[in-house]
Parts: C-alpha cells; sequence; structure tokens
C-alpha cells in the first residue's frame, strides 16, 4: 500500500512542482471528467445488469428505502435539520475558509468570473451528489441480489468489490480511471496549498529579499518534498487507523479540525475585538478536546440526543466564546 502511495504522490509532485495552479486547474478538469463519466458508465452497466429502465431504477430505489432522506428523530445523528445545519457549516469552512478548494477562484481573471465559478460549481455539485446518491444505491440493490457481503462500517469497499470482482473487465478499468480522477484532485490541491501557505505565512518568503531567487526556490522544494512525506505517513497512518466509511470518518474529523477555524472566522467577522495572541492556540486545541467529552457523555446527558455533523457548530461555538474571554478591552 505505502508503495502505490508513494508513486501516487510523486507523480503529483512532479505536475504541481513543474506547473504549479495552472497545471492544478487543467488536471483537475480532466481528472473530473473521467470521475463523472466512470460513475455515468458504471450506473448504466449495473442498471442494464438487472435489465431495468430508469423509471424500473428509481422505483427500486424507493421500495427499498434508499430514496428516503429526511428523518424526524431528532435524537438521531442523521436528523434532518442538524444535517441540513451541519452541511451548510461544513461547506463554509471546508471550501469557503480552505485555500486549497478557493485558490482555483482566486485564479480567476476578476470577481465576477469567480462568482460565477462558485455559483456555476454549486449546481453542478446538486447533480454530482445525486448521480452519486443513485449509484451508491444501485450497488446495494446488486449486492443484495448476488449475495456480496461487506464487512460492517466499511461500506466504501463496496463499490471496488462489485467493478472488479462482479462486472466485465472493463468496467474494472472505468472504476480504477473513476477513483485515480478522484483521488488526484484532492491530493495535487493540498499539497500544493500547504507548500505555499507555509512558504507564504510561515517562512514568509518573499519578505526575504536578502535571500537570493535560487536559495528562495531550494527552500520551496525542500518544503513542497517535506509536505509530501508528510502527506505518505498521514495516508498510511489514517489506513491503519480507520475503522469506518472515509467519508463519514472524514467529516467526523472535520467537526474536531475545522471547528476552531469556524470560530476564529466568525469572531474576526463579527466582532471587532481584538484578543491575546498568546492564547489562541490553547483555546483552539481546548475546544475540540470539550466537544470530544460531549460527545462521549451526550446520550447520558442530554437525554438520548446523539450529535452527528453538528459538533463542528458547537466546536465554532466554544472557539468563538473562548475568543470572547481572551479579548482585550479595546476593540479594533
Amino acid at each position: 500500500f505505502w508503495v502505490t502511495v508513494s508513486c501516487f504522490i510523486l507523480l503529483i509532485m512532479l505536475y504541481t512542482y513543474e506547473g504549479g495552479i495552472k497545471t492544478i486547474i487543467w488536471t483537475d478538469t480532466l481528472q473530473t471528467t473521467f470521475m463523472l463519466l466512470s460513475v455515468i458508465v458504471t450506473t448504466v452497466i449495473i442498471k442494464d445488469s438487472f435489465g431495468w429502465s430508469f423509471s424500473d431504477m428509481h422505483q427500486a430505489i424507493e421500495e427499498q428505502g434508499y430514496a428516503k432522506i429526511i428523518v424526524t428523530d431528532y435524537t438521531q445523528k442523521n436528523f434532518w435539520l442538524k444535517q441540513l445545519l451541519s452541511g451548510m457549516f461544513i461547506t463554509i469552512v471546508m471550501t469557503g475558509l480552505d485555500q486549497e478548494m478557493m485558490q482555483k477562484n482566486l485564479s480567476c481573471r476578476n470577481l465576477k468570473d469567480a462568482q460565477k465559478n462558485m455559483l456555476t460549481f454549486s449546481v453542478v455539485l446538486v447533480a454530482v451528489n445525486m448521480l452519486f446518491l443513485f449509484l451508491g444505491a444501485l450497488l446495494h440493490l446488486y449486492a443484495g441480489k448476488n449475495g456480496i457481503q461487506v464487512a460492517p462500517g466499511h461500506s466504501d469497499e463496496l463499490f471496488p468489490t462489485v467493478a472488479l470482482r462482479y462486472l466485465s473487465p472493463v468496467t474494472g478499468i472505468i472504476f480504477i480511471i473513476g477513483i485515480i480522477s478522484a483521488a488526484y484532485p484532492s491530493a495535487d490541491g493540498a499539497l500544493t496549498s500547504l507548500t505555499t501557505s507555509f512558504c507564504l505565512d510561515i517562512l514568509g518568503l518573499e519578505k526575504k529579499t536578502h535571500l537570493s531567487e535560487k536559495r528562495r526556490h531550494n527552500l520551496r522544494v525542500a518544503v513542497h518534498a517535506g509536505f509530501a512525506l508528510l502527506l505518505l505517513l498521514t495516508i498510511v497512518a489514517f489506513r491503519s487507523i480507520n475503522d469506518s466509511a472515509v467519508v463519514s470518518k472524514l467529516f467526523t474529523v472535520a467537526g474536531y479540525t475545522y471547528g476552531p477555524l469556524l470560530g476564529l472566522y466568525a469572531f474576526g467577522l463579527f466582532t471587532g475585538y481584538r484578543v491575546h495572541d498568546a492564547y489562541v492556540p490553547a483555546v483552539c486545541v481546548a475546544s475540540p478536546l470539550l466537544c470530544y467529552l460531549l460527545n462521549e457523555m451526550s446520550t447520558s446527558l442530554l437525554g438520548g440526543y446523539q450529535f452527528g455533523f453538528e459538533l463542528l457548530l458547537v466546536n465554532g461555538l466554544f472557539t468563538f466564546t473562548g475568543l470572547f474571554f481572551i479579548r482585550k478591552t479595546a476593540t479594533m
């Protein structure tokens, strides 16, 4: 596994180092096209294996309960209002406050083009999500019909199991192309944004005019390689400790890691207070820890209530409150 990931990251290093953000824009466009094509083709292949029309497919999904999206029990993790609110704020922090996601908008020629890009992206994303949900439902129907078993908590293994073992070789090839196309945009954007942020915000390379251009270049290369190694170690470590579907685990982790970012952003946006900088890291560490304790004890403390992804909002509120307590008396 680690050899595969190493080759994967090495290729990303090569093309991001050579072309920078322009390379990412073009490669992401190409990769997204292949990803969507693979999902569409796989959906059609599975549908045809059942001998269904599109209306038959929709009816079967409805009958099996896979079309249900509104859960009315407020104590459940997937209660509709929890999902709605957490989805809104997850989008804010994971897209709007994330350099990796926003750097493509920042590369647009002007504000109007950036706004057009965001609106178009939002509309397309709804359609893409619906497409993935349909494919997921079809995969579960196919697995049920053919007695395919997937370990509890590892539903993300269902797609490769069906595509590589039960469908035609062409489907397996399409799946491999699709999964590579889905993974590369996430990894290359993260690697590039981490390198850029560290060089500009931490090292301040652009301000160190006393350094020669060659010296700054060598430092950027070293930082790029260092983050590539860190990304490799993170992926390998995540695989060894992960005990649930990756998407679910991703949003759970985001509730802890992005909560302080949401609190910091809201505090800066809605108040004019300055804070004692030395105490900010303590607040940003304490907030996730409090959320973890609250999440562990919520069933007993809150009458059976279970936190879902809305824990992000609570985390942000804790951070906001902590920043209020460490504010300076004078405002900006």
